[in-house]
């Protein structure tokens, strides 16, 4: 049987799971989801962000995540404003997972309040996939009071973005076949890891839709945004091998993270963060003798919620010049404006340095890469003898003037 992957998203869970609890303590009370109203901030002091908004707060009053409580105010004076209690949801996210554990250990968290599912192993206890996925949101429902979206294909990113399709309580599928009529005509801003950064460069180039970045020339795309460009228009053409990690990402891999001491909340803030972690990441490299094939960023907001994406190098590296440069790749695509509270980066899929591998036919040079090698080699051995701020790049200096960094 083709494999049959499930993403399931719980919707609006934070106001969810508030509003379960608010009815339980007064059955009397109006239910938060049906008036205007949000998670986040404090109505008396008007500050911090909007973290999650109910169906009328959206609609009526196009009310954003991530926007500041003092704007979502303006637009809706009587807006009720409810604080976030994380306690209750990690409560909640632990049932959800749970019940899902109980179906099948092939599940692969991937936040809070939402999850992969390899829905290929339990095929056999259901006629068909949607209705595997009609029990689910029936039980979820039945049994906790809220409501999920699942989103049905052949691999995890199409599943992803099916479920982010129409709202609450839904089912959707989107298999290969059904790409071109469902996905294609999306703006390419709902295209899964494509950030504000990587969007800009996108429409320069006059992409528009998902549709028009699967139809063009992938090196040309490699060009504008080197490997995430190449993921990028994958993703576009519905392709995506990455498997359901049921365990927490491969043991054999280097990271290093931190807790910071304030929240950031400016990606300049961040830059010298993912930088100063990629540093790290690169000497343990060098010390163990091995290079990575893979790199992952990991942010963790105020709201303790924790997000993670990771991506393909074109070559094996021990660089954290080169790690940083895809570091800050993942973050531009990743990070969505609310305040951060932990940044991580974690370098996978090692392999021994001199090991042969396969050459990334859109960006290999076999001249410049043995160069760069070359020119990497000579650099450290200047910085193990004179000190770190010794030699530099020309590029890598404004990358970090780019970045904000003091140069």
């Amino acid at each position: 049987m083709e494999r049959i992957i499930f993403h399931i998203d719980v919707n609006s869970a934070y106001l969810s799971w508030s509003a379960l609890k608010l009815l339980r303590e007064n059955p009397e009370s109006t239910d938060i989801r049906t008036i205007p109203a949000i998670i986040g901030g404090n109505q008396k002091t008007r500050h911090g962000i909007v973290l999650a908004k109910s169906v009328p707060a959206k609609k009526i009053y196009h009310i954003q995540t991530a926007e500041p409580v003092a704007n979502a105010l303006k637009k809706c004076p009587s807006l009720v404003i409810v604080p976030p209690d994380h306690q209750l949801y990690s409560q909640c996210s632990k049932k959800f997972v749970g019940f899902l554990r109980s179906m099948t250990p092939e599940i692969e968290q991937v936040s809070i309040d939402e999850c992969y599912l390899d829905y290929t192993g339990i095929s056999r206890h259901f006629s068909s996939p949607e209705a595997g996925a009609a029990y689910i949101r029936n039980y979820i429902y039945e049994n906790f009071g809220f409501t999920v979206n699942v989103g049905i294909s052949s691999n995890k990113v199409l599943a992803k973005m099916a479920s982010d399709f129409e709202k609450p309580n839904k089912t959707h599928t989107l298999f290969p076949w059904e790409i071109q009529e469902k996905m294609w005509p999306l703006p390419i801003s709902s295209l899964f890891m494509a950030g504000h950064a990587s969007v800009a460069i996108l429409q320069k180039l006059e992409i528009q839709t998902i549709g028009d970045l699967a139809k063009m020339n992938p090196s040309l795309i490699s060009l504008h945004l080197k490997g995430h460009g190449k993921m990028l228009w994958e993703y576009a053409n519905g392709i995506d091998s990455s498997p359901v990690e049921s365990e927490p990402s491969q043991a054999k891999g280097v990271g290093n993270s931190t807790t910071l001491a304030k929240d950031l909340s400016t990606a300049p803030e961040a830059y010298p963060v993912l930088q100063q972690l990629c540093k790290k990441v690169g000497e343990r490299l060098k010390h163990s003798e091995q290079a990575a094939n893979n790199l992952c960023v990991e942010i963790k907001y105020s709201t303790f919620d924790k997000y993670t994406r990771q991506m393909p190098l074109t070559a094996p590296t021990q660089s954290g010049k080169e790690l940083y440069r895809y570091a800050c790749l993942l973050f531009d695509a990743l990070w969505n404006g609310n305040p951060i509270r932990l940044l991580g980066v974690r370098a996978g899929k090692l392999t021994d340095v001199g090991e042969p591998f396969q050459m990334d036919i859109f960006h290999y040079d076999p001249a410049e890469t043995a160069k760069r090698q070359k020119l990497d080699k000579a650099m450290e051995k200047i910085r193990e003898k004179f000190g770190d701020d010794a030699i530099h790049r020309g590029v890598s200096r404004e990358i970090l003037s780019h970045k904000g960094e003091d140069t």
